[in-house]
């Protein structure tokens, strides 16, 4: 125990001195902490040990060589000098700062990372990020709604983990109405905001200029996907007046789900009911640049127990990996990507059509698109399984949402539809 305390072991003596005990195990023991002489755990094990046992245990993960499926979470090349960066000690080691302007690089860092997520959303402003997507969109109900409009309007196309957290989060919520909706749906004067996804879950691009006319008055909240903002418009200029989402694709991997990055962006008329912190840019007395802690509307910190967030330390290294991804793409580099993913999605869906899988998108679509299949889908993906293939996402009996990304290629397409056939 000594050695994690900083006081010297003669300081530590003369505590236990003054308090009567001959030792720290007395100490615990006569306080009731400690109640037994030893814990019931294994031996420890050499560094070569512990790592074999490791080692086996991820291998029985099955890593696929070839994905297909996106469906919230993409397999994007990530540039080496993004990990590179991020793995530095100062920016690992980094907590988001309650003393904030002594930790001059990682808000500078936060403040690069909002100013770049403004410029790809069209929006205003940005906070430093929130744990996911999910709650990203979650948080988002609580920017919509007032004392005089209280429901929120989700669309049924939006990713159906999103509806489920949204609704989780604010299930005990006496004022919140959450409504899942379709295509034709009614706004009344009670209607806070309505969430639509952009592409959608299933690849379709929603019209955001109709619904914002169809909504009035009431929020648009778009849930977007941040690589394809490369190459379409950018919601803010559509008329979304907030823009979430998840962070994810902006160079970090798959990782089993986590962890991951909720962006949160929107106008400046909301910015106080946004979550998390915003840093802002100006100079010290020396007139030199820096980086301070412009506003915590929401925090604990803040304001105790009227608070309506608490993610304080939250995902701040996960801002920082998105904000050095998408300098070191750049602007071309992420149009690049998502072009990339575009075409390649779509030749995906002529090859499959083909062979006898029809597209079921009536629009224009991304990188991720439905097929009705002519068989049974368990089967047909049962079998590219067997071939080290991660199929999309299985729907119903026979139907699949497929998804390409950059790290796919033209190739590799013509491979999996050449085992496709084998099937059907």
């Amino acid at each position: 125990m000594s050695k994690y305390i900083v006081n010297s072991i003669e300081e530590q003596q003369e505590m236990l001195d003054e308090l009567g005990y001959a030792s720290f195990e007395e100490l615990f023991r006569r306080a009731g902490v400690k109640s037994t002489p030893q814990l019931s755990i294994p031996e420890g094990k050499t560094e070569f040990e512990a790592y074999s046992e490791l080692a086996d245990l991820a291998g029985e993960n099955h890593v696929f060589r070839h994905v297909f499926r996106g469906a919230g979470s993409y397999k994007h090349y990530i540039p080496s000098v993004v990990k590179n960066i991020v793995s530095r000690n100062e920016f690992v080691t980094a907590y988001t700062p309650y003393q904030a302007e002594v930790s001059q690089g990682i808000l500078q860092g936060i403040f690069e990372y909002q100013s770049e997520m403004c410029e790809l959303t069209g929006m205003d402003v940005s906070n430093a990020s929130v744990y996911d997507g999910a709650t990203a969109a979650a948080e988002a109900v609580m920017m919509c709604v007032d004392r005089k409009h209280h429901k929120i309007l989700v669309s049924r196309a939006v990713n159906p983990e999103y509806r489920k957290v949204i609704k989780t989060y604010h299930q005990f919520s006496d004022d919140i109405v959450i409504e899942e909706v379709g295509p034709e749906y009614e706004v009344t004067e009670d209607v806070a905001g309505v969430f639509v996804q952009y592409p959608d879950f299933f690849g379709n691009i929603p019209d955001l200029v109709k619904i914002k006319e169809k909504i009035g008055n009431a929020k648009l909240v778009v849930i977007a996907n941040p690589v394809a903002l490369g190459i379409l418009e950018a919601p803010g200029n559509l008329g979304a007046d907030i823009v979430v989402g998840e962070g994810q694709q902006l160079g970090m991997p798959m990782s089993f789900g986590g962890p991951y990055l909720g962006f949160m962006c929107t106008k400046n008329e909301l910015v106080r009911k946004l979550p998390g912190r915003i840093v802002g840019q100006t100079v010290d007395k020396d007139g030199k640049r820096c980086f301070t802690l412009t506003l915590q509307a929401r925090e604990q910190h803040i304001r105790r127990e009227k608070a309506s967030s608490s993610i304080c330390s939250n995902e701040a290294l996960c801002a920082f990996t998105a904000a050095v991804y998408l300098a070191a793409v750049g602007p071309q580099g992420l149009r690049d990507v998502a072009d990339t993913s575009f075409q390649l999605a779509h030749y995906l869906s002529d090859r499959l059509n083909e062979i006898g899988l029809t597209t079921v998108n009536k629009g224009e679509f991304f990188n991720e698109f439905v097929t009705e299949c002519p068989v049974d889908a368990r089967e047909l993906m049962k079998h590219l399984y067997e071939k080290d293939i991660l199929p999309g996402l299985l729907l119903s009996n026979n139907r699949i949402l497929w998804c390409t990304t950059e790290v796919n290629s033209k190739q590799e397409i013509d491979w999996l539809v050449d085992v496709m056939k084998e099937v059907l």
